[in-house]
């Protein structure tokens, strides 16, 4: 699975006629024109969905732009003393309520602040070792602006066993999310492969290029008119796999500007996507848990304006 992280970003009109490697280099802190030309030339940075590898280009007002940040090779990783939500911890596992805004893991672009940097820091060098120095313990991973629920692991066994799980897809992974438009019918199953889109480097599509299977489980909990409140089970797991799924089927995640609309109706810091529901088979005692999580205030907030605007 592709562990690179991607951002959306709107050319605003103070940087009209901005060139693209110096509009990329200024979104992130101690980025270097160089390493921003380098991102643009090997084809990480679109502009309007399209690959541009012109770091001359001239960007207007109101434009696209989406920047791949490569997962570095090499890292060294600090803990930090950052809060997080433990759920449930013992020898082996840990799960963790993430919020939304926070990286998973370090990548080029986020050195820091991440949730491999707080874990590093409440569980020192007790966490596996399979994914190396930059992934300590992370079996999967869910977006930055995707809150929610994530297993982590103590110790190699622990990971070999919780990966095999999500391999042979007895993981139980359920996401609430809101979507656009009313979905009729009150259940489907997306069965589509994800692969890579072939015309943007940085997103993902159906029929993509290495595509791998993929099928989720939607239902839908309450409809808002021209928004649907659903939840989505995962079978599979590929990246953006729910994002992608529900924009094939024309309904794309409120506060997605990747597979959504460029203006959205309502105003989000990312996709409305939350992991609320996430079980597994302990790798140490072959007993069956399962947590669940509510959904966070910014989705709460979210949902009481519609109820208010249906009344």
């Amino acid at each position: 699975m592709n562990e690179n992280e991607i951002i959306t970003l709107i050319v605003s009109a103070e940087k009209d006629g901005m060139r693209l490697d110096a509009f990329v280099s200024g979104e992130r802190e101690n980025l270097s024109r160089n390493y921003a030309q380098q991102l643009i030339e090997d084809g990480m940075v679109s502009v309007e969905g399209l690959t541009e590898t012109s770091k001359k280009r001239k960007l207007k007002a109101g434009e696209t732009v989406e920047i791949e940040f490569p997962e570095p090779k090499e890292l060294a990783v600090e803990a930090q003393n950052i809060p997080i939500n433990i759920v449930y911890e013992d020898d082996d596992v840990i799960v963790v309520d993430k919020p939304r805004g926070m990286v998973v893991h370090p990548s080029a672009g986020n050195y820091d602040g991440t949730l491999v940097n707080a874990i590093m820091y409440h569980c020192g060098d007790k966490l596996s070792s399979i994914n190396g120095v930059v992934r300590p313990g992370i079996v999967h991973r869910i977006d930055k602006d995707t809150s929610g629920l994530l297993m982590i692991a103590k110790n190699n066994k622990a990971h070999e066993s919780l990966a095999a799980q999500l391999k042979d897809h007895s993981c139980t992974r359920v996401y609430t999310a809101l979507v656009y438009d009313n979905i009729k019918e009150d259940e489907i199953t997306i069965d589509e492969p994800i692969g890579r889109d072939e015309k943007n480097r940085l997103r993902r599509a159906v029929w993509g290029s290495n595509m791998k299977d993929a099928v989720t489980h939607v239902r839908v909990e309450k409809r808002y008119g021209k928004y649907t409140l659903v939840t989505a089970r995962l079978e599979t797991g590929r990246t953006h796999q729910i994002r992608v799924h529900m924009a094939y089927i024309k309904h794309p995640l409120v506060g997605d500007m990747t597979y959504g609309p460029k203006k959205q109706t309502i105003n989000t810091d990312g996709q409305m996507l939350h992991a609320g529901v996430l079980g597994f088979v302990h790798p140490g005692t072959g007993e069956y848990m399962e947590f669940t999580s509510e959904l966070p205030e910014y989705f709460k907030e979210v949902l009481c304006k519609l109820e208010k605007m249906e009344k």
